[in-house]
């Protein structure tokens, strides 16, 4: 693993699995170290995050829809914007949740799942 690590943004739907969503991350992280799972405070409790943040021994993190929207990223969505009320969550939360890292992995979907990560800003 690298040295520095990364926060993961993700973006799920509800009902998503634990093992589904860990091995998104896994898959598409290599060599990066994982610091946290972060994402939308209407998903905080979601099982399947909770579950898969365990598994990879990391806290989840959570911002609001109006914390996340103010983060300008590549690849924002005019759909979820509709639906949860900014136009990224996976980017957007990595970034807040790295503290102002660089987006080292762009909005990703793997198994249905959406994440992003950001370098740990220090």
């Amino acid at each position: 693993m690298t040295s520095r690590p990364c926060a993961v943004g993700v973006g799920l739907r509800a009902g998503a699995e634990a093992a589904v969503i860990a091995a998104a991350v896994r898959e598409s992280l290599g060599d990066f170290a994982v610091a946290c799972l972060a994402t939308v405070d209407r998903r905080a409790d979601e099982p399947g995050l909770v579950a898969a943040a365990e598994l990879l021994g990391v806290p989840v993190v959570v911002f609001t829809a109006d914390e996340l929207a103010r983060v300008v990223v590549p690849n924002p969505s005019a759909r979820t914007a509709a639906a949860v009320g900014t136009p990224s969550v996976a980017e957007a939360a990595a970034v807040l949740a790295s503290g102002g890292g660089e987006l080292v992995v762009r909005k990703t979907v793997v198994g249905g799942i959406t994440f992003a990560a950001a370098m740990i800003h220090r």
